[in-house]
């Protein structure tokens, strides 16, 4: 079993629970059992993209803490759909310290948004394979699409 495999087996019953790539399990948002699982299968960060005062069914950040292990939350909402979010978010998925990531929003349609770029930019995937992978993590919204597709296209070499 590798680490993803764990990884997306201690997160199953999540939202589009995926894994994307070695080092990157995707999903929505977690209850506080798959959160520790997170932890307990190898997860080393958690990247939050929930807007803080979305409601969630525990303390994020307060239960990271407590399990020792890194927490990240960058809001992703309609008003946050710039270079500057997206920036801080890539920041995150290309630090090799913080893998394995577990990276969710409230079911995944935030996370495949924003992992575009990184499929293209980072990983070298053509548009059509990284808009498909980013929908099997969970991207249902065009807003969401045009700000990944936009940014790798500005950014691409």
């Amino acid at each position: 079993m590798t680490p993803n495999d764990a990884l997306l087996a201690a997160v199953a019953g999540i939202a589009n629970a995926c894994s994307a790539l070695p080092g990157l399990v995707t999903g929505g948002q977690p209850n506080e059992a798959q959160f520790r699982a997170a932890r307990a299968a190898g997860a080393a960060t958690v990247l939050d993209i929930r807007d803080p005062m979305e409601p969630r069914p525990f303390d994020e950040p307060a239960l990271a803490a407590s399990l020792g292990f890194k927490y990240v939350n960058i809001s992703v909402t309609g008003g946050t759909l710039d270079d500057a979010t997206m920036e801080k978010i890539l920041a995150v998925l290309r630090d090799p310290a913080a893998a394995p990531v577990f990276f969710h929003c409230g079911s995944g349609n935030r996370v495949g948004g924003a992992l575009i770029p990184y499929f293209m930019l980072d990983q070298g995937m053509a548009e059509d394979d990284a808009v498909a992978l980013a929908m099997r993590v969970g991207l249902r919204g065009a807003d969401l699409l045009h700000w990944g597709l936009d940014y790798a296209h500005r950014h691409s070499v």
